[in-house]
């Protein structure tokens, strides 16, 4: 059994944390105009494209735990748009293979680094150098709650 001596139920610290999370990733998604025509979901397609590279919408629509059908909406959006790309397979011509086009990466690319810029003017001109450092330190908690299944 791995270390559990430092657990303690706090109902409270997981309500806060869910609300400061919440509002910070609301805050942050208003902070980039780029992507304000997308939808959440159109959002996280592209930013599983960028991961993977190539998909097909089958595989998509099962990453984002919704139908093919609309999948299909969602990718008829983002072609429209021109940040997605459609080739055939080459093994089977029945399937389309969907990556990310020029323009839908540099669009992605632009959004992060508004974000990140947003951010990290925020942590310089808010933060203390101790609370930066705890930031820092909190990294890992956080990231193992978002690893958690």
């Amino acid at each position: 059994m791995a270390n559990r001596e430092y657990i303690v139920s706090d109902p409270q610290l997981a309500s806060d944390l869910r609300m400061v999370v919440t509002r910070l990733i609301k805050k942050l998604r208003n902070k980039s105009t780029a992507n304000e025509k997308l939808s959440l979901t159109e959002r996280s397609t592209l930013r599983q494209l960028d991961q993977h590279k190539e998909l097909l919408p089958s595989e998509l629509a099962a990453m984002e735990k919704i139908t093919t059908q609309s999948m299909s909406q969602i990718l008829g959006h983002l072609s429209e748009l021109g940040y997605i790309t459609r080739r055939i397979s080459d093994t089977d011509k029945r399937k389309s293979i969907i990556s990310l086009s020029e323009r839908g990466q540099e669009m992605l690319y632009k959004v992060r680094n508004e974000r990140d810029e947003w951010l990290n003017r925020a942590i310089r001109e808010t933060c203390s150098p101790g609370e930066q450092e705890a930031l820092r330190r909190a990294l890992i908690p956080l990231t193992k709650l978002v690893d958690f299944d």
